[in-house]
């Protein structure tokens, strides 16, 4: 019998690892605009004032600020541009940064903006923003106090290239295995050790544990325990209208929650048992294993199948496999094959109120 999936992964096998890695190192200067009005009656569009020199991965970098932007088409804004302070051999790969900041000194959302990465080989080959900010609006905004405001530029400059290397598995100090709660409660089932009540069920006895049964099934807590009471100890529930083996499947879901291993049956065989777990797990209130008998059933639909499974689904309220049957039954030409199986009888006999359900639903559909 499979157990129920774990999340906590096989730690016994090879385990190996790599990553792609890359490097980069920032450096940040603040641009501080202390006189405003008057860089911006002296700085005529196309001119600009350079801050002092910084450092990002080792090289010198400097802004510029233009208060009349760097071109006439740009007239209304502010103008940010970043570039290297001095001219190199090799090109510098760097993404840039350029915010505005409010007066807690962090970055305005709306006027914070970061390049691609960009290939700087010389003082001319400049980054940034030549509408960076609307005048009108900074003037009116609370960022500009006392002809005051601050631009933060952060240069992100990539000093290794992507590439892939192997890494050494960190593995846990601590192991935790997977949960065998359980392969424990299945085995106390075998081993009949505890057991202190027993089921007489088409002939065969079958020894289990009141905690475990109650604890998973109220139908069960109200058997032994309740109103519904009906032994003593040592004394025989009689479970009549059910399989020994359906009644031993549903005590292994009771205790493991898993479901037997199908794969040895023939499929008309799995589809039975699925179809007789179904009711007992409705008769005994076991929703879970209900729920998975019902996917199960979804894939047995066939026109030998059809009108049982909706049969046994209308009487046991399973909405799903309702529905898969009659997404089944959609056509005419399949009804029609379905209505010559003895199945369709039963549907007739059993459920004459969904067999006009159905109809209803293939007539709205219209010719098909």
């Amino acid at each position: 019998m499979p157990p129920p999936e774990s999340a906590a992964g096989d730690l016994s096998g090879t385990l190996s690892a790599s990553a792609i890695v890359g490097g980069t190192m920032t450096g940040h200067h603040l641009l501080h605009i202390d006189c405003y009005r008057q860089t911006k009656a002296e700085l005529p569009t196309g001119q600009c004032i350079k801050s002092c020199p910084f450092s990002a991965g080792g090289r010198s970098w400097r802004i510029s600020y233009f208060p009349n932007a760097n071109k006439s088409s740009a007239a209304e804004y502010i103008s940010v541009f970043v570039y290297l302070d001095h001219s190199v051999a090799q090109p510098v790969k760097a993404r840039v940064r350029i915010s505005l900041l409010g007066q807690a000194g962090e970055p305005v959302p709306s006027h914070s903006k970061i390049t691609e990465v960009h290939a700087f080989c010389t003082a001319a080959s400049d980054f940034g923003y030549s509408e960076f900010i609307k005048r009108a609006w900074l003037e009116e905004s609370e960022h500009l106090k006392d002809d005051r405001f601050t631009i933060r530029c952060d240069v992100i400059v990539i000093t290794k290239e992507l590439s892939a290397e192997e890494r050494r598995p960190q593995l846990p100090l601590v192991v935790v295995p997977p949960s065998n709660l359980h392969q424990n409660l299945g085995d106390l089932l075998a081993s009949k050790e505890g057991a202190d009540v027993a089921f007489l069920v088409a002939g065969e006895t079958f020894k289990a544990h009141k905690c475990v049964l109650a604890a998973r099934s109220a139908v069960f807590m109200a058997e032994v325990f309740g109103a519904m009471k009906e032994s003593t100890n040592g004394a025989l529930i009689r479970v009549d209208d059910m399989d020994a083996q359906v009644f031993m499947a549903l005590l292994n879901f009771v205790y493991t929650d898993a479901l037997p291993d199908f794969r040895d049956m023939k499929k008309q065989e799995e589809a039975a048992m699925a179809q007789h777990l179904l009711v007992a797990a409705d008769r005994y209130n076991l929703e879970r294993l209900k729920l998975i008998c019902e996917d199960r059933l979804c894939s047995h639909i066939d026109t030998a199948s059809a009108a049982t499974i909706l049969a046994l689904a209308e009487q046991h309220h399973c909405g799903g496999l309702k529905k898969a049957c009659f997404r089944f039954l959609s056509s005419i030409s399949t009804l029609n094959a379905v209505m010559a199986t003895d199945g369709f009888d039963h549907l007739i006999r059993s459920c004459p109120s969904v067999l006009k359900e159905l109809m209803s639903n293939i007539a709205a559909r219209g010719p098909c």
